[in-house]
């Protein structure tokens, strides 16, 4: 665990350090998605590590980053990321985020593209929660709040992956090690991330001032952030490609972890 102090605030970070005989080797930022931290990143980092310092971030109340008493809406999350950035003095970065770290670094790119070398946006969304499902994250938010994750695995393991993947061996550990590693999280603090999620502003009308060279990455089968979301970042964003990847649901990191590595591999090779 490594806090620094940025914006007003303690953020957590996992740092793998410049690769041994690279000392100008570039810099990957990462950002996780919702009830998820540093560790939804592990499969990248650990092949990614040898050729890029790779820095994956804990959101305000999430993961090792304490809860502060405000400020958990992605344009705060984003100020939190340029300021890191900065403080670090590690700019402009490779940037790579997931649902709600997609968020942030559409923000980020959109605003301060001096900071952004190439952005890799998975599963996530340029628009603000879908209606019909607001009034259902803020009941679970308040169930989490008053008695943890156990009771809801069974309704939210499946909005993270795909049914046929949390059946099998492996899928089974992976939802069994992201409940273990959520289990310590301050209550209160993930139901501001859930309300940070659920109250967001619409990103899409800045889409066109991004100019970092953009890949979005989304799972076939995802439910949280469907295909036609991925379709309208693309959309929006000059020259950016969009890969599906099949059968994947919302976390594809997690639940296709060689595919999303091999993707972000080739893109990262070609733009640094």
């Amino acid at each position: 665990m490594t806090l620094v102090a940025v914006n007003g605030i303690q953020l957590n970070i996992s740092d793998s350090g410049t690769p041994a005989g690279k000392p100008g080797a570039p810099v990957l930022v990462m950002g996780h998605g919702l009830l998820f931290s540093t560790t939804m990143w592990r499969h990248q980092i650990e092949t990614l590590r040898s050729t890029y310092r790779c820095i994956a971030v804990d959101w305000r109340g999430q993961g090792a980053t304490p809860p502060p008493d405000d400020g958990y809406d992605m344009d705060t999350l984003a100020a939190d990321l340029i300021s890191l950035i900065e403080h670090l003095g590690v700019g402009p970065v490779h940037y790579a985020g997931l649902s709600m770290g997609g968020f942030v670094g559409q923000r980020v790119a959109a605003r301060r593209p001096d900071l952004v070398r190439s952005l890799i946006l998975l599963d996530t969304s340029s628009g603000p929660e879908d209606p019909e499902k607001i009034s259902r994250y803020r009941l679970l938010a308040a169930i989490y709040g008053l008695f943890g994750m156990k009771p809801l695995v069974g309704q939210v393991a499946p909005i993270m992956f795909t049914p046929e993947f949390i059946a099998t061996p492996g899928g089974t550990a992976t939802v069994r090690t992201w409940v273990r590693e959520l289990k310590p999280n301050n209550r209160r603090g993930i139901k501001q991330a859930i309300r940070g999620v659920t109250d967001r502003l619409p990103i899409a009308d800045e889409l066109g001032t991004i100019t970092a060279p953009t890949l979005v990455i989304v799972g076939a089968s995802d439910v949280a952030t469907p295909v036609a979301k991925a379709e309208t970042i693309v959309a929006g964003i000059a020259g950016s490609q969009l890969v599906v990847i099949p059968d994947v649901g919302h976390v594809s990191t997690l639940e296709a972890p060689a595919a999303v590595t091999a993707l972000m591999t080739e893109f990262l090779a070609a733009h640094a």
